[in-house]
């Protein structure tokens, strides 16, 4: 795993104490407390009665990279006026007004499941094809 993708943890990012956690080389809050022990005075700790050190975790958070989308302006393009907006409507009503436009121009990162969402959206107001968000960056899922 590149080093970049850890430089930015969250602000307050929740840490884990437990080195030797069967999953501790792959979970973020491991990473997280091993990267933060170095640069700052106070952090955020998870409760270690709670964390299981094992396969079933409640807080294991992956370290494998996901893929974010970036906007969704050229979907426009590709719906009939009415189907684009009823797909605005959901979306705004999920979102509210300005988070939406901030998504749609690609000012916020989608996660996987904000994808997911997008593209039920789509089906639900009709739209049969598979359409691309306007661009795609890798990233960890530090808040899943």
């Amino acid at each position: 795993m590149p080093a970049k993708l850890y430089k930015d943890v969250p602000p307050g990012y929740t840490v884990c104490l437990h080195g030797d956690c069967a999953r501790a080389s792959c979970c973020l809050h491991q990473i997280a407390y091993q990267r933060l022990l170095e640069s700052e005075n106070v952090l955020s700790l998870l409760n270690p009665a709670r964390c299981t050190k094992d396969d079933q975790c409640p807080y294991f958070r992956d370290s494998a990279p996901v893929t974010y989308a970036l906007g969704f302006t050229g979907m426009q393009r590709r719906m009939y006026p009415s189907q684009y907006t009823a797909f605005v409507s959901i979306l705004m009503g999920r979102y509210g007004r300005n988070p939406y436009y901030d998504r749609r121009k690609g000012n916020i990162a989608l996660s996987p499941v904000e994808q997911q969402f997008i593209r039920d959206a789509l089906r639900k107001v009709g739209v049969t094809e598979d359409l691309e968000f306007d661009r795609y960056e890798t990233g960890l899922l530090w808040n899943g």
